[in-house]
């Protein structure tokens, strides 16, 4: 991954073939530098690739993230905004590190240390930073604590609205999905007028399928979805070694793949 995982984009293929996946997506926070890789990665695997990132938007101040799959990554608008919250993430990361090293034993080198070359530092970065000088066990305690967005450290950055994210996508190709939309252990959530907001805007899916969710959570966006006319996937929302999230722990079906493929810019890349 080239964002915050700790796989390598073709490993994250390899790991799939291991799991006996057939298709396995790829959505980096923000970014699509991670495409490529993988892929060339596709044919030596037997493991078809979607292609996707991870967008970071917000509606009045809560986070929400946009999957956006099979968009084409050289449409100006959303390209452009993607790189804005690149950036805006790596100016976040340097403030937070220089507030947290007041505290803890860690340094801007050492968070660097913990990201592929390339990849755009993060939270997950500076949590790695954190466990490798053994001021936390994991990333978990880490997002749970000191990392948390209810904490002192924290840092907003730049994201778009979230309907006009959904919005950006579309004119880009791509198939917008929201990502976990009831995960309250990661902090708030959005209400369900804003969701109906992005349904209008051209959401394609809610990501009803993900460890993150209770069965409660489960049941009320089944019937959301139901009563919006939205597709279910679903996600391991895997990390690597960064999180316990077990690739294919949670899946999207065929039926809603090829509806994906099908209204997207780009294909699934085949073996």
């Amino acid at each position: 991954m080239e964002s915050d995982g700790t796989d390598s984009p073709a490993d994250v293929l390899r790991a799939a073939a291991r799991a006996g996946l057939d298709v396995v997506g790829l959505t980096d926070h923000d970014s699509v530098r991670g495409w490529d890789a993988a892929v060339s990665a596709v044919a030596g695997t037997g493991v078809a690739l979607l292609r996707g990132a991870e967008i970071s938007t917000q509606s009045r101040g809560i986070s929400v993230h946009l999957l956006s799959y099979l968009h084409d990554p050289a449409e100006p608008t959303l390209a452009g905004e993607m790189e804005r919250s690149r950036r805006s993430r790596l100016d976040r990361a340097r403030t937070m590190v220089a507030h947290i090293a007041e505290d803890y034993p860690i340094t801007w080198e050492l968070v660097q240390a913990q990201a592929a070359d390339g990849a755009t530092i993060g939270r997950p970065h500076i949590a790695d930073a954190l466990v490798a000088v053994g001021a936390m066990p994991d990333r978990s305690t880490c997002f749970d604590t000191v990392l948390s967005v209810r904490g002192p450290y924290y840092v907003p950055y730049h994201a778009p609205d979230a309907v006009e994210a959904v919005a950006m996508v579309r004119a880009a190709g791509g198939v917008p999905v929201m990502a976990h939309p009831r995960a309250g252990v990661r902090g708030r959530v959005v209400s369900d007028a804003v969701i109906e907001a992005m349904a209008d805007a051209g959401l394609f899916a809610l990501e009803i399928d993900h460890r993150d969710h209770t069965p409660g959570a489960v049941a009320e966006l089944e019937a959301l979805a139901a009563r919006l006319g939205l597709e279910r996937t679903g996600s391991s929302d895997y990390h690597g070694d960064g999180k316990p999230n077990v690739l294919g722990e949670r899946t999207t079906s065929p039926a809603v793949l090829a509806k994906i493929e099908e209204e997207g810019h780009l294909p699934v890349v085949r073996p």
